[in-house]
């Protein structure tokens, strides 16, 4: 769709220069597949089938007239779909593997979506794990309910019915579910990569310290993506305003999407490579005491495990065509990465040994008709100056 867009744009321009010398005649003018020259009157003009149909064409290309006469251009013939017939049918093997990965990250996504919520239940209902960095994870769950949802209404509504002609298909409801899962997929990675900055902030300095940086982190988490989606929602309607938004391959614009996902994850990849050094200095039997190393051993185990929700194949691919490895890309992207948020709830809640704990005693003193007595953990941590000191948050 792009490239027929600026074909067009070309051929208008050509037109509008021409305008006032144009012999008696027919004008050049863009039919939506191809531009058609001045002609004079009576002159019959042949052109090749256009290029972007060549990928799809079932015979080699044809050719298609059209005549000059004195009341303008006359239809083309042959016309288009016999000329530069198109295979419009998907052979049953490709359809099978759509539907198979259809079905596959369908299940993955409602499975993220149920723990995800189970997950965000538990870190609010229960007091003793109200602190900012179980909000933060908060936050990033909710970004994987939400990218998840999105995608679903966006296949609902792109996919309500077999033969939508999606090259021509252009509604509101269609453009408005597609910004909402560019906008919630962008937010994902970007709390990914709060996720990393706020460990940072813990490993380097006191936990006290790093609760400063919490709105800003907020702040950023949510803002960011909403600017960028903003001006791409806006660069879209008032230069690139065509069928669904949903086709990028060789739209500059798309960069003010995939760009900020490419460097959050780069960025990422620099904060995890720091992290280990850091973790692997603190976890130095010379340099800790039982009191911090299981709480420093139990943070490196969740971060080694999280290494392939830092997006490294999203890099990979979109340096690569559009098409180049689709089926690899499916699969990475909508098949395994439909299960990221559950493992995410499973890194982050359910393995947590401070939520397992507050469940048991929760279970605990149901069971024998005791109430838990509400009061707040107390961590032994490393200052920067090597003093221990004390801290209430969790």
């Amino acid at each position: 769709m792009t490239e027929l867009k600026k074909k067009e744009v070309e051929c208008l321009e050509d037109s509008e220069e021409h305008g006032n010398a144009t012999p008696p005649g027919c004008k050049r003018t863009w039919d939506k597949l191809l531009c058609w020259p001045e002609a004079d009157a009576g002159e019959t003009l042949a052109l090749l089938c256009p290029n972007i149909l060549f990928h799809f064409m079932k015979e080699p290309a044809g050719i298609v007239k059209r005549n000059c006469t004195k009341k303008g251009w006359s239809d083309p013939f042959p016309p288009y779909h016999i000329a530069c017939p198109v295979e419009d049918e998907i052979p049953l093997e490709e359809q099978s593997y759509f539907s198979t990965i259809k079905i596959i990250y369908t299940v993955g996504y409602g499975v993220s979506i149920t723990s995800l919520i189970i997950a965000v239940t538990v870190l609010i209902a229960f007091r003793r794990l109200r602190c900012p960095r179980n909000y933060i994870h908060v936050q990033l769950f909710f970004t994987f309910i939400l990218k998840a949802i999105a995608i679903f209404i966006k296949d609902a509504v792109l996919f309500q019915e077999e033969d939508i002609d999606h090259c021509s298909f252009s509604t509101t409801e269609c453009k408005i579910s597609v910004v909402f899962c560019h906008y919630f997929t962008m937010t994902n990675f970007m709390w990914l990569l709060v996720e990393a900055l706020y460990l940072n902030c813990l490993l380097l300095s006191s936990l006290s310290h790093g609760r400063r940086y919490f709105w800003w982190l907020v702040l950023f988490g949510w803002g960011f993506p909403t600017l960028f989606t903003l001006i791409w929602i806006l660069t879209k309607f008032y230069f690139e305003d065509t069928a669904c938004w949903d086709i990028n391959q060789g739209s500059p614009y798309w960069w003010l999407i995939k760009g900020p996902i490419i460097i959050s994850v780069g960025v990422n990849f620099v904060l995890f490579i720091n992290i280990i050094r850091i973790l692997l200095k603190k976890l130095d039997p010379r340099q800790i005491n039982f009191n911090n190393s299981s709480q420093y051993r139990r943070l490196s185990r969740s971060t080694l495990l999280l290494i392939p929700l830092f997006g490294t194949h999203y890099i990979v691919f979109n340096f690569l065509p559009e098409y180049t490895s689709l089926g690899v890309r499916l699969y990475l992207e909508l098949c395994i990465g439909s299960f990221q948020g559950f493992i995410v709830a499973v890194l982050y809640c359910f393995l947590n040994q401070e939520v397992q704990t507050e469940i048991g005693r929760r279970w605990h003193g149901k069971r024998y008709g005791l109430m838990p007595v509400w009061r707040r953990t107390r961590w032994t941590v490393p200052s920067s100056s090597g003093v221990k000191m004390t801290t209430s948050v969790c």
